[in-house]
């Protein structure tokens, strides 16, 4: 027993920035740049507070053979606070990850801004803010919060692709818990204003919340392994070894009789995943929507979900902002998508109509249709509404579009509609336009015969189905209209 809480402490303990840069990196990989740079300020005393690589480690490595650059902060000089020597340090492997094509990842443990250097400082941020934005999109970019970060050290991290977070280590607050007292006079602790916890589930600012930083540094070596080094490559392909021609008979049963119980999403997603393994994205933020990465015959497949489980499946605001920004992350480095739908609609009620529910709903339509990677849709059973057209509808531009037997395709439910069109006959006549109403409608064979189905195929045959219509889009060319950039609701 002492044995295992021994182990339980060496876990939990803090790692120092070079420790996490080789546990993060292939042993004697990492070469480091600008070991011996100091800050060049003399205010406060500063002069005499010099230290070789001013609290940035940064440099260059190896994950599983592929190169990335990284940099890590150390806590221990000056807090990890940013000085324009090392805001310089941090730009120029930034400037290397772009010339080159590799992905960036920060190891952040920082204080801010050093308040001795005022405005240079700041500016160190901005230079570092604006590499961030140049490389969107083109070079993957991930970042790990191993310890509290504040003010500026914030908003590099949020205009990163992937955002990590630790359990009672982590923070993230643009002002602190201080400065929140003084101007409102609201009480708050460090972990309640901006730890994982808040940032994994309400705010969902962070992708991940792991137990300690050793989860967290493998979290990232496995993230990497699902993407390209850049925009202009493809992700890695695994070596296959599951049959692509599986049988899922587990499927068989895994969608309800009855359309009104809810099921996890994710015993559909799993199974067709090669080795029935699914790395999710975002578990503990907007659960109505699942998102994470697969692979299908050895490639890498970003999945978007509906999750009955939870509000019945029904996207709301923050279900929108999620998918959208995982649909546009895969479209941006060239990963196919697969859409699972079983959605009744857009949740209802005046707080999200308030709080822009149209506005955010539009995000998704935005980001299926402007997305040109291959796209398919399996429709497991509800498709309603305008919910249906958002989750990749084949006139959205999906390549393949297939569904279960038990699929039903509408405007809405059969109950809903007939309370619409047959307000004011009675019980039975009602009753007779409801059975009209499901003979019609709750199935996908319409849909079919007006093409917007491709085929009606069989659970068990869902990784078969899948992996056949991603290698026949595997070659797809489509290019959107040119311009600089589109105007995304946001």
């Amino acid at each position: 027993m002492e044995q295992k809480n021994n182990n339980k402490n060496q876990i939990d303990e803090r790692l120092t920035a070079r420790q996490r840069i080789n546990l993060l990196l292939d042993p004697t990989t990492f070469v480091e740049l600008d070991r011996y740079v100091t800050h060049r300020c003399t205010d406060f005393g500063m002069e005499k507070k010099k230290v070789d690589g001013d609290g940035v480690i940064s440099g260059y490595g190896k994950i599983d053979g592929r190169l990335v650059f990284v940099y890590a902060f150390d806590f221990s000089v000056m807090g990890g606070s940013l000085s324009a020597a090392n805001a310089q340090k941090i730009a120029k492997v930034q400037d290397l990850a772009l010339k080159n094509g590799a992905p960036v990842i920060s190891l952040n443990d920082s204080g801010g801004a050093r308040i001795q250097e005022g405005v240079e400082s700041l500016t160190g941020f901005a230079h570092i803010f604006r590499r961030n934005v140049m490389a969107s999109g083109v070079i993957p970019q991930i970042s790990a919060i191993l310890g509290p970060c504040a003010g500026g050290s914030c908003y590099s991290p949020a205009l990163t692709d992937f955002i990590l977070m630790v359990k009672e280590h982590s923070q993230m607050f643009v002002t602190g818990p201080d400065v929140v007292k003084a101007v409102t006079n609201e009480m708050v602790d460090k972990d309640s204003l901006g730890g994982a916890s808040v940032h994994g589930g309400k705010s969902g600012v962070a992708h991940f919340v792991c137990q300690n930083e050793q989860e967290a540094i493998l979290t990232i070596r496995e993230l990497i392994g699902f993407l390209p080094s850049n925009n202009m490559e493809e992700a890695p392909v695994m070596p296959l070894s599951d049959d692509e021609n599986r049988l899922c008979h587990e499927l068989d049963n895994v969608v309800p009789d009855d359309p009104n119980m809810p099921y996890d999403i994710r015993d559909v997603i799993q199974p067709i995943c090669d080795h029935q393994y699914f790395f999710e994205v975002q578990e503990m933020f907007a659960r109505n929507i699942v998102v994470g990465f697969g692979r299908l015959a050895g490639r890498t497949v970003g999945f978007v979900a509906n999750q009955p489980n939870f509000l019945a499946g029904a996207i709301d605001i923050d279900a929108s902002d999620k998918a959208a920004r995982f649909i546009r992350f895969c479209d941006c480095f060239n990963i196919p998508i697969v859409a699972v739908e079983d959605v009744p609609g857009f949740l209802p009620g005046v707080n999200q109509e308030h709080n822009g529910i149209i506005r955010h709903g539009a995000k998704i339509v935005y980001a299926f249709a402007e997305a040109t990677v291959p796209k398919v849709t399996l429709i497991t059973r509800k498709a309603y509404g305008g919910a249906y057209i958002v989750m990749n509808s084949k006139c959205i531009g999906a390549d393949a579009n297939f569904a279960y037997p038990t699929a039903e395709i509408a405007v809405m439910g059969a109950e809903g509609a007939c309370n619409i069109l047959y307000r004011k006959a009675d019980d039975e006549e009602r009753a007779k336009a409801v059975k009209a109403y499901k003979e019609k409608f709750a199935s996908p064979y319409p849909a079919a015969r007006l093409g917007y189905i491709d085929d009606i195929i069989l659970p068990c045959d869902t990784r078969s189905v899948i992996i056949k219509a991603l290698e026949m889009a595997h070659n797809k060319n489509e290019s959107n209209p040119p311009k600089k950039h589109g105007n995304m609701p946001l």
